[in-house]
């Protein structure tokens, strides 16, 4: 059938680290559509679509003090120093408990400061005992400085049960800085990075018999050194179906990111139109409607996603010394859904999709209504990612210089 085969062209489109559904639901769908079992298709989508949507994701981050795992902590949940619900940095750490700090978008995504190995007397598996360890997806062990011999056994513990570490390697812009005014003649950042990246590695390599990736970030420039290699290597590393909790949790600080997330929303937005093209089947628009008139909800989401919403730009616009109007005038979502003669699109495509399922139900309207919901949702996904990544540059922005972004749909719905 060509919509089996349209479906597998489309999700072989994204890298792996981009997928979030595992090949075997993938597979799933595709196998009972081919057989022309829609509502079996249907049920798979659903409980994919609610894992997906549902998903806790909890990410420990250890290291000893002063290590900068509260600054981490919040660049990752996109939140200021002193911000409302920010990790607290330079506090002496003085007890053994974990601290759980919940991502202020997604409350599902929950980011845990526990303290470092080196502060205790436990061993590394008594240790990772006392923290719950497995509560947690992964862990990040941070260092300011030289990872230590703790550092390692935490890790080779870690990695006897089964789970993923990370390295990284905070405050590097400051050992730049402090490297070009020492050295200011022969100072090279390029060769001051990799000979920090190798003597990070060198000491874990003695203990863990096997050369670590070191990553190497500034908290205050996410954007800058590894961060994006890290963003990568997580989300490949994470089972599919929490990709996009990941993903969206983090801020759009870079293009990756930002065509990352619209990877995966339009991942999610594919099924979700599966999912109604099948609903479309049954003479009954009740469905249909209610999800026309989530739209503006469903938009405002995915504001919000690319760092859109109101609270955002109101920040954005500081920084830009210009007011939230005025910002607005050069994005685009402001436009979408504008009314025209009276009437929105979004009520002309409703009216319309409800004559055509109550005249003919079936095929038709589902084939409709299913190439309708995703061009507008891959609408509004496209129009807040141009506006994202237009965001990144003042420049590209005030003078309009970036260009739409609208993909093809699937050939079967031409």
């Amino acid at each position: 059938m060509a919509w089996a085969s349209s479906i597998n062209a489309f999700f072989n489109n994204f890298k792996r680290e981009s997928q979030i559904l595992s090949e075997e639901t993938s597979t799933l769908i595709k196998t009972h559509i081919k057989s022309n079992n829609l509502q079996e298709a249907l049920s798979v989508i659903n409980n994919a679509l609610r894992d997906i949507e549902n998903v806790p994701l909890n990410i420990a981050v250890t290291g000893e003090t002063g290590a900068g795992k509260s600054t981490f902590i919040n660049a990752l949940r996109g939140v200021g120093q002193e911000d409302e619900g920010a990790a607290t940095t330079g506090v002496k750490e003085t007890t053994m408990e974990r601290t759980s700090y919940p991502h202020p978008k997604l409350p599902q995504v929950t980011l845990w400061d526990l303290p470092g190995i080196g502060s205790s007397s436990f061993t590394p598996e008594n240790y990772l005992k006392e923290m719950k360890f497995a509560e947690y997806d992964f862990f990040i062990i941070i260092s300011a400085s030289r990872f230590k011999e703790n550092d390692a056994q935490l890790a080779k513990a870690i990695s006897r049960m089964n789970m993923n570490f990370y390295f990284v390697r905070t405050k590097i812009d400051n050992e730049l800085y402090n490297e070009k005014k020492s050295k200011p003649k022969t100072f090279n950042k390029e060769n001051v990075l990799k000979k920090i990246r190798k003597d990070c590695s060198q000491q874990l390599k003695e203990v863990l018999s096997f050369e670590p990736q070191i990553f190497l970030v500034s908290n205050f420039e996410m954007s800058k050194y590894d961060f994006p290699k890290l963003e990568s290597k997580l989300l490949y590393d994470l089972p599919a179906h929490k990709r996009q909790v990941f993903m969206l949790s983090l801020s759009s600080a870079t293009e990756a990111t930002i065509n990352h997330k619209r990877d995966i929303l339009k991942q999610k937005v594919f099924l979700e139109a599966l999912k109604s093209g099948a609903w479309a089947t049954i003479p009954f628009v009740g469905v249909i409607r209610d999800e026309l008139e989530d739209l503006d909800e469903t938009f405002n989401q995915f504001r919000s996603y690319f760092g859109l919403d109101d609270a955002s730009l109101e920040k954005i616009a500081k920084d830009f010394n210009i007011s939230v109007n005025e910002l607005k005038a050069h994005l685009r979502f402001p436009n979408l859904c504008a009314e025209n003669d009276d009437v929105s699109f979004r009520t002309k495509l409703q009216n319309y999709i409800e004559r055509v399922s109550l005249a003919f139900g079936g095929l038709g309207a589902a084939v409709y209504y299913f190439k309708k919901s995703y061009y507008l949702q891959n609408l509004f996904i496209d129009t807040a990612a141009n506006d994202a990544i237009a965001l990144l540059n003042k420049e590209d922005l005030f003078e309009k210089k970036v260009g739409p972004y609208i993909s093809k749909p699937p050939e079967f719905w031409e």
